[in-house]
């Protein structure tokens, strides 16, 4: 997602899961594939280093599930303790959290 428009259009109505890592939020969009946008503030993870692997994961696991995913605009939001997972561990949170977005939602 490229706009600030974008995010807020997510914010709105939006539903989320989440682990005390990072939360992913989603809302249906009319496009014809799924988007994603990511919200790493400085203040949670502190070293351009630690927020750049955070996004760079992001990226590579969303690049994975796309094709499973529904077309919605995610956007991940990261906090404090994510920085402390290992690659794999937050592979493992990203995978778990895309299946339960990927449910069909109610309403």
């Amino acid at each position: 997602m490229l706009t600030p428009e974008h995010y807020q259009n997510v914010f709105k109505q939006a539903h989320r899961a989440g682990s005390p890592h990072f939360t992913i939020i989603a809302r249906n969009n009319n496009l014809s594939h799924p988007r994603l946008g990511l919200a790493v503030p400085k203040k949670q993870i502190k070293t351009a280093v630690g927020r750049n692997r955070f996004k760079r994961l992001s990226r590579e696991s969303f690049r994975n599930h796309q094709h499973q995913l529904p077309n919605k605009d995610f956007v991940v939001i990261a906090k404090k303790s994510a920085q402390d997972l290992s690659n794999d561990e937050m592979f493992k949170l990203f995978d778990k959290l895309w299946q339960r977005l990927s449910r069909p939602s109610r309403g």
